[in-house]
């Protein structure tokens, strides 16, 4: 299933002995467009600070009480070290010096310094250029919650063609200018104006995505295997 980040955001994190802070953030690989860590504030634990948390030790979310489990102690968390690969990682997303942050679940691969990792917060906003022209801005990011993949952008297009909105599959991003905050897309302005609208209060099922992806003449992401097992 997929999931607004706009929902995500702001539901809080539960360890076995306590809570821990609410999701403020994700931070994002930009080149496989997979969520890599959540950004939780601590409040007034560990001294407020930032705690970055791999989607993949989190356990199944309580959507109704907007919890998220994970199997740590919160008590332990004060006898970890700081850990100089998150405060890397919060700086590099948010692209200002590192600030004091802590670390109490291990990713799934350490965070780098370098630019491939980003902030979704940052990403809402930026406008998406077709190869012709404006289309719109992101509005949203929906998350496939089993594999924590960035499997659409939200993009309104409010200010060009009556206020409806589309999604932009990661996939036909051809470019991406972060100082400028612009994302450019290898399709024109006509197929985006024509395509499927997305509606948050609506399901995006299956049948919707199929639409959308027929739309664009585009291989959907869950037949990709299957079409190179066929080429191979």
């Amino acid at each position: 299933m997929l999931r607004s980040m706009r929902d995500l955001e702001g539901f809080t994190l539960v360890a076995i002995d306590g809570d821990i802070g609410d999701v403020s953030d994700f931070y994002f690989d930009n080149e496989a467009w997979v969520i890599r860590y959540l950004v939780v504030e601590t409040g007034s634990w560990l001294f407020g600070g930032q705690v970055l948390i791999s989607p993949f030790s989190i356990g199944l979310p309580d959507w109704a009480s907007r919890r998220l489990p994970i199997n740590v102690e919160k008590q332990g968390g004060t006898d970890i070290l700081e850990s100089e690969h998150n405060r890397r990682a919060i700086a590099a997303a948010e692209h200002r010096p590192a600030v004091e942050s802590w670390a109490i679940a291990a990713p799934t691969q350490e965070p780098t310094d370098d630019q491939s990792l980003r902030s979704c917060r940052a990403l809402i906003g930026c406008h998406i250029k077709a190869t012709d022209g404006d289309i719109g801005h992101v509005d949203d990011v929906l998350i496939n919650e089993d594999t924590w993949a960035i499997q659409y952008l939200v993009v309104n297009t409010s200010h060009w063609w009556h206020g409806h909105k589309v999604l932009i599959a990661p996939e036909w991003i051809a470019e991406v200018s972060w100082p400028d905050r612009i994302v450019a897309v290898d399709l024109e302005q006509a197929a985006v104006r024509k395509s499927p609208h997305y509606e948050s209060t609506q399901q995006l099922n299956r049948e919707r995505e199929e639409a959308l992806y027929e739309h664009y003449g585009r291989v959907a992401y869950w037949r990709i295997d299957a079409v190179i097992a066929q080429v191979g």
